[in-house]
Parts: C-alpha cells; sequence; structure tokens
C-alpha cells in the first residue's frame, strides 16, 4: 500500500480543481538562507532538501512514508526516492518580495505546476501550488525537520510522527 504523497497529492488535487482560496498568508520573511535546509511535508509524509541549484533554489524528496520495501515510482516508472520536485524558484521581487517564485512536480502525472515558497516564522515554510494566478490553489504549512537521518531507501523513520 503506497502512503507517500498524500500531503503533496492533496495539494495537487485542490490546484488542479481550481478551487480559489482566499488567504495568501502573513507577510513573507524569506531569504535564501531562510528557506534552505530540510522540510517535513504537511502530512509528514515526505521529507524535502531545499538548496541552491545555479542562480536558483530547488528542492528534492529525499524521505517517504511508505509500507514494505519497494520505492513509490513515479509515472515514469523512476524511483521517487532523491526526485527533484521543487525547481527554478527565484526571488519575486515589488508587493512579493520575500516569496520565492518556481514549479512543483506531481510525480504521479509528471505535470508541473507554479508554485511560490516563502517563511513567516522560524522553522515555518509554506508553500502554494496552483495554476495560472495564485488565488487558484492552496498554501501548505511545512516544518523544519530536525529529526533521525532517512533510512535505507529514502524511508522515513517510523519515530517521525
Amino acid at each position: 500500500m503506497r502512503k507517500v504523497g498524500v500531503g503533496v497529492a492533496a495539494l495537487l488535487a485542490i490546484v488542479v480543481s481550481g478551487k480559489p482560496s482566499v488567504s495568501l498568508s502573513a507577510e513573507p520573511l524569506a531569504t535564501e538562507a531562510a528557506l534552505t535546509g530540510y522540510w517535513l511535508s504537511q502530512d509528514h509524509d515526505g521529507v524535502f532538501k531545499i538548496d541552491r541549484c545555479g542562480q536558483n533554489l530547488c528542492g528534492h524528496l529525499i524521505g517517504l512514508r511508505y509500507d514494505g520495501t519497494d520505492v513509490p515510482h513515479g509515472h515514469d516508472g523512476k524511483s521517487e526516492c532523491d526526485l527533484l520536485m521543487l525547481t527554478d524558484f527565484q526571488p519575486m521581487e515589488g508587493s512579493n518580495k520575500g516569496r520565492w517564485a518556481g514549479h512543483i512536480l506531481d510525480p504521479d502525472t509528471g505535470h508541473l505546476y507554479d508554485s511560490q515558497i516563502w517563511t513567516t516564522q522560524p522553522d515555518v515554510l509554506k508553500l502554494r501550488g496552483y495554476i495560472g494566478l495564485p488565488i487558484f490553489g492552496e498554501t501548505q504549512t511545512w516544518t523544519r525537520y530536525k529529526g533521525p537521518a532517512m533510512g535505507p531507501v529514502c524511508k522515513i523513520p517510523d519515530s517521525v510522527k
């Protein structure tokens, strides 16, 4: 039974449905240093490492929650372990200063969606995925991951709740 990606999948389902959400959250405080590091997804089913990739920020899925010993695979049959899911994040300007815009990959379909990341307080990251305009999306709250190292084949340790 596959459990991974429930939080990310739920975000993407709302993005695809076009359900508007009015709250875009508090004033962003995000600097590159505040965004980089390890992040636990909202539903605690994925750990991402956000780091510099060339001139931009990107994020790899380095921890997954799943049953058994078979690492989940994306639509293309490739392992989701160390999958590049957050790409091309660049700082935004003007009224969106403090936010970074880029893309998020849905590994089940291979589709890329627009997204933004920012922080409003230390150790809390906001990720908003959307189609076209940010109002047509939803924001997830991720927390800084400070738990134990990932198990074999990117498995999140059972002690992480």
